[in-house]
This record gives structure tokens, sequence and C-alpha cells, in this order.
């Protein structure tokens, strides 16, 4: 029985305690100062900017999703390539990426372009280069400094994000709407891309290295496009001309802007040399190239949205574009 009082008390204790514990809740009003502001994003979906003839179309409208600061601006503006190993172009990626840059101030149009084996270059440059003319001619509407336009991508669309600014001060790639703007940009960022199409798997093992000699391998498909559908047959090195043509170290000139590259010492796609076979090139025409080598990085991934990265990032852009 004495057990039993023990135990009530010990409950009602308890049960007091808890009550006690409610009441005495704090209930508190404070402010709270926000400072800076970070900028709101409006996202536009699937904006048309171009309309381009592919294999079996007679037009095909290519898209870019854009995301827009509120403010009044005029902001700088970015083009955002997704990679995909020249077979496939999904304007989706990376979209932490792009939301930073856009709260600090950019208005980032990520783009679809055209792949092989059903396209083959120029038409994914030409694509590129429709795109920036389109933010140009429609500055107006989304707040645009048409004077202030960077490209930025990674694997395949770091090589066109390249090739974007090796080819600029050129008309060369430009086809389609609004040729009466400029095509040209002020900043390049590279990630990880592709700068000389036959030495892609150059860091890697003869296993690799051989791969990349099949005519399956997608930089030939890109340059030779199918055999079936009229295409050249063989790899990237049955077809030297065109390889030596579709690469952006080919075209480097005094108008070429400053560039950022960036490259992980894990890549295992595409050879950390490749980047740095562009950083010596721009280097021997004195035109302004940094170049990050990051340890541990692989082929895309996680490391690459980190606020390390995306600093550099900013910062470059910041210092070309504003």
């Amino acid at each position: 029985m004495k057990i039993k009082a023990i135990s009530q008390a010990l409950a009602l204790s308890l049960f007091l305690c808890s009550v006690g514990g409610a009441a005495s809740a704090s209930s508190t009003s404070q402010s709270l100062e926000i400072c800076p502001p970070k900028e709101m994003v409006q996202l536009v979906s699937d904006v048309v900017y171009a309309q381009v003839p592919d294999r079996g179309y007679v037009s095909k409208a290519m898209t870019m999703d854009l995301l827009v600061p509120c403010g009044e601006g005029p902001y700088p503006a970015i083009v955002y390539i997704n990679g995909g190993g020249f077979i496939n172009a999904n304007k989706d990626g990376y979209i932490q990426q792009r939301l930073e840059l856009a709260e600090h101030g950019y208005v980032v149009a990520s783009i679809t372009y055209r792949i092989a084996p059903a396209s083959t270059f120029p038409a994914p440059l030409e694509d590129v280069k429709s795109a920036i003319r389109y933010l140009r001619a429609h500055a107006d509407q989304f707040h645009i400094d048409s004077q202030h336009i960077g490209v930025m991508g990674g694997s395949a669309g770091g090589y066109l994000a390249a090739f974007a600014g090796t080819t600029s001060g050129t008309r060369q790639f430009d086809s389609g709407d609004n040729l009466e703007q400029t095509s040209d940009v002020q900043a390049v960022v590279d990630l990880y891309g592709v700068s000389d199409l036959t030495a892609i798997g150059a860091d890697y093992g003869p296993d690799v290295q051989e791969l990349h000699r099949s005519p399956a391998a997608t930089e030939a498909l890109w340059i030779n496009g199918s055999p079936v559908f009229g295409g050249k047959d063989g790899g990237i090195d049955a077809n030297p001309e065109g390889a030596a043509a579709a690469n952006p170290i080919s075209y480097i000139s005094e108008k070429t802007p400053p560039f950022l590259l960036m490259h992980g010492d894990a890549d295992t796609v595409v050879s950390p040399s490749q980047t740095e076979i562009l950083r010596a090139a721009l280097a021997q025409h004195n035109v302004e190239a940094q170049r990050y080598v990051v340890k541990g990085a692989g082929h895309g991934g996680v490391l690459w949205i980190q606020p390390e990265i995306m600093k550099l990032i900013i910062d470059f852009f910041d210092a070309h574009l504003k």
C-alpha cells in the first residue's frame, strides 16, 4: 500500500509540473530586421526563342525557361546551357545554380538546343546564338541590360558556352530571326566542357580512348551524323576537317571575352586536360582566362552547387557584367 501511495504521489507531482510548465511558456513579440534583401524571382516557362528545321520537321520550336528578378532592372543576362553528351538538351537541369544567379540580380535563360544524331554541328551553336539575339531583341520585356550578356554551361553545355565566346565578334554562325541583334557575349563560364573533340578521353586508359574513336561515340555523331540518314561513316578521326571546324579553340580572337574555366580532378567522362587546352589557347591570344581544378569533383554532381563554387562564378560575372 505504501508503494502504491508513493507511485500515486509521484504521478500527481509530474502532472502538476507539466501543467505548471505549460502555464509558464513564454509568449513574445519581437522585431526582425532583414538586410540586404534577396531579389524576388519570377519563372517564365517555355518561351519560344526560335523556330528551326530539324530532321522530319519543317519548323521545330526551341524553348527557354527564364528566371527574371522582379525589380525594375535592367539586369545583365546569362544564357545557361545544360549538358547532355551531345545527345540530350534538357533545360531543367541545375535549377539551384540558376536560381542563385537570378537571386543575385541576373536574368537567367536556360535553353533547349538541337542534338545529335538528328542534328549536327553547327546547328546547336546556331541555336545558342539565336537565344542570345532573342534576349537582346526582347530586352525591355524581360528587364535585360542588352549590353551585358554572359553564357554558362557544363559538359556539352560548357563546350557550347565556350564556342559562343570564341566566336564573339563574328557573324559566321548567326542564322534565323533577330539578325539585327548581335550574338556576342561579354563573359563565359565553362564547367568541365570539351575543347578538342579529338581528345575527350586523352587523360584515360587505352580502352576508354578506343571507345572515343568509335563511330558510335557521341562526338562522332555530333560531327558526322548518322550514316543511315546521310551522315558520314566513321569515328571522329574520319572527319578531321569537320572536327577542327567544330572546336572552339579554332576561333579565338582579340574579340573573345573573359573566361572562367572549372574542372573536377575526379572527372571520368571529359578529361580534365580539356579545359587546360582551352585556357592555354586563350592565354596565347592574351584573353583573360581563370581556371580552377576542383578537388574530388566529378562530371557534375553535388560539389558544383556548393557556396565556394557559386561565389567564384557570381564574382566572375559581377566583375564582367555589372
